[in-house]
């Protein structure tokens, strides 16, 4: 899947610059034609300048390649890339000297050639410059950011920290090592990495924290049980690398729902077993839309925040939105909104009503809640439009449009291992579950059914059929 990931992040970025290129020459092109003072301004009818820009096209194309402007931001300084791109323009601009010579291509305009090349070093250096440091940002402050546990702690272990790195800004981070000697506790590996624990300890390790790799750097045939712990990962949902020293057949291990894929991973041969979806270039898609949609859809409702703001201010005291802790992707914890559609002090008053939960598992759900705000809290409940503020929860990339729902950290310390799995993939607004005749009598193992239904089944065409499905349910008022 990074592999996936790779090219298709390569081929936008590909794009982009031919794109900012021939802007650059056509902005030149008019500079030259229109806007240069007297004397200098104007341009002949010859030579053809759309021959011109299809050479420069195919030229720039070339150089960019040659000059490894698409390799991975992670691991390279600003001022690399920056002087890999002025060299590949100026490569560039010396093959079309030579080729417009060969070709005889004369009374071609050198001033609208110089404005180009200046023109085109300038945009591109803005362009990679605010990628650049939006990819740092988005790293640091947990965006695109992966954090891995390694199996391990001799030396391929060791090199694989070395690979992965240890920074933010790489979008890695290895969260620890675990061994199988407990006497290795404790025990420094490399570049501030140490042994966390024991993979005996595998599963509450799992559950506590955010792990999005699962790396095993040791030989198998040294994990009593390897098969177990890999079992155990799939359940979950945490995709599982191994490097492998190619004696496999210790494994022999068949997994449930996980793919296997022989891959790189950051130039590491690797093994690979993953349970969310493997489509990269649909996945991408789903993210652009939940934040282009997202936008739309917050503009759009503009009157309806400020008409729920209102009544919820006349109708009870305290703050309009509630905020409560969730988990996302991988167990990450984030803040979700909602309209508050009870009174202020309904958390401390749920103990007195845990009788009365109509819902099995570990969620809590009763009739007539006498929590809930008259008129106001009804409606927003039964519309489900309490759930519009989570339009920035999907802006800020903490959730998607469309995803399991996002469960309170108390819930998940109550799943059993299979039902973590529907962590593996980003929460959203609405899922299969909220789109359910009788949601509200759907029994929890069943509603986690159809959240994994939802992720192994995942396509664009199911997110924008539950969309329009849920739309209706919300004209329907099939919540509680």
């Amino acid at each position: 899947m990074l592999r996936e990931q790779s090219k298709l992040v390569n081929q936008v970025h590909k794009t982009l610059d031919i794109c900012l290129t021939t802007s650059a020459f056509i902005f030149a092109y008019f500079i030259k034609r229109y806007i240069l003072p007297d004397g200098l301004r104007g341009l002949t009818i010859v030579p053809n300048y759309y021959v011109i820009l299809l050479l420069i096209i195919i030229i720039w194309f070339i150089c960019f390649a040659g000059f490894n402007l698409y390799q991975s931001y992670r691991r390279r300084s600003f001022g690399e890339i920056f002087l890999n791109m002025v060299k590949a323009v100026s490569t560039g601009m010396l093959v079309l000297t030579l080729l417009l010579y060969l070709l005889k291509i004369t009374d071609i305009s050198r001033i609208l050639l110089g404005t180009f090349y200046l023109l085109n070093i300038i945009t591109l250096t803005i362009s990679k410059g605010l990628t650049y440091r939006a990819l740092q940002k988005f790293r640091k402050n947990g965006f695109n950011f992966r954090s891995v546990l390694i199996v391990g702690s001799q030396q391929r272990a060791i090199d694989a920290i070395d690979t992965i790195g240890d920074r933010l800004g790489a979008g890695f981070k290895v969260i620890g090592c675990l061994d199988v000697d407990p006497d290795r506790l404790g025990l420094r590996v490399q570049n501030g990495c140490k042994v966390i624990d024991v993979i005996d300890n595998l599963e509450v390790i799992l559950r506590t924290d955010v792990v999005d790799e699962l790396v095993f750097a040791m030989p198998l045939k040294e994990i009593k049980g390897v098969a177990r712990y890999i079992l155990m990962a799939e359940k979950m949902g945490v995709s599982v690398r191994i490097i492998p020293d190619w004696q496999l057949h210790y494994l022999m291990y068949k997994p449930g729902v996980a793919r296997i894929n022989f891959e790189e991973f950051l130039g590491i041969p690797t093994m690979a077993l993953h349970t969310t979806p493997p489509n990269a270039c649909a996945l991408l898609v789903k993210t652009s839309l939940d934040y282009t949609l997202a936008a739309i859809f917050i503009a759009f409702c503009l009157p309806l925040f400020l008409f729920f703001t209102v009544a919820i201010k006349l109708s009870s005291r305290g703050p309009v939105v509630f905020k409560q802790e969730r988990l996302g992707l991988n167990g990450r914890h984030f803040q979700v909104y909602k309209f508050r559609t009870m009174v202020a002090d309904a958390e401390f008053k749920r103990k007195e009503l845990e009788a009365l939960n109509e819902a099995d598992g570990p969620v809590f759900k009763i009739r007539n809640d006498p929590r809930v705000i008259p008129i106001v809290g009804t409606f927003l409940r039964k519309t489900s439009l309490d759930e519009l503020p989570q339009l920035f929860n999907v802006l800020s990339g903490e959730m998607s449009l469309v995803g399991p729902r996002p469960p309170i950290p108390g819930e998940v310390d109550e799943y059993e291992l299979w039902h973590r799995r529907r962590l593996s993939m980003k929460p959203g607004l609405t899922c299969l579950w909220q789109c359910a005749p009788k949601r509200n009598d759907i029994s929890f193992a069943e509603w986690m059914k159809m959240d994994l239904k939802y992720i192994d089944n995942w396509s664009l065409w199911l997110d924008f059929k539950i969309l329009f499905t849920t739309a209706k349910v919300v004209f329907m008022e099939a919540g509680r």
